[in-house]
């Protein structure tokens, strides 16, 4: 047995990437441009901690459902191209200053969230074999994808539409890579 982890981890580990940088840039900037009455919506401190309990707490229960649809429909690989697509166009939709486009893109990522979320950790646990040593460390190397984004996307949320866009964007160029060099190499 060889003590390299396999390819496939490293790539779930850069897409979790992008989607805890979604997550942790929402969570930085979403009631300050509530609130903000220059280019915000205005809002009050309370609406916008409501509108932000709503979103936090959706997203957390959204993976219910789609690891319910992946288990019996989808299966783990689609839900999670599913949802990292879904994703990125709720993000596209935020770097659209209008607000209909706003609450689309939040119920986009939420959506999305739903699909990508209950299934990443579980394709880490589909690369390897039962037994097999390396899981561990592989689920150790995983979850250290998530720990940089809370740092970084808190402070990309001063460049608002910018910081949108480029989350959309990483997410859709960490799996469109992979499936590039799968696609070249067969």
């Amino acid at each position: 047995m060889t003590n390299r982890q396999p390819p496939g981890l490293f790539l779930l580990f850069g897409v979790e990437m992008w989607e805890r940088f979604s997550y942790y840039g929402m969570r930085a900037f979403l009631v300050l441009f509530l609130v903000s009455t220059a280019g915000g919506f205005g809002w009050s401190k309370q609406e916008a901690a409501n509108l932000y309990g709503w979103y936090t707490g959706l997203v957390y229960l959204t993976p219910l459902f789609g690891g319910y649809l992946a288990d019996r429909f989808l299966g783990t690989h689609r839900a999670l191209i599913i949802g990292g697509i879904v994703i990125a166009a709720g993000h596209f939709c935020l770097a659209v200053p209008s607000r209909p486009t706003f609450f689309l893109g939040l119920a986009l990522i939420i959506l999305g969230t739903g699909f990508f979320k209950s299934n990443i950790s579980t394709m880490v646990g589909q690369l390897y074999q039962p037994g097999d040593r390396r899981r561990d460390s592989a689920f150790t190397i995983f979850y250290m994808g998530s720990t940089p984004e809370r740092r970084w996307a808190p402070s990309s949320a001063a460049i608002w539409p910018r910081a949108s866009a480029s989350a959309g964007t990483g997410a859709l160029a960490r799996p469109g890579w992979a499936w590039w060099q799968a696609w070249s190499h067969t």
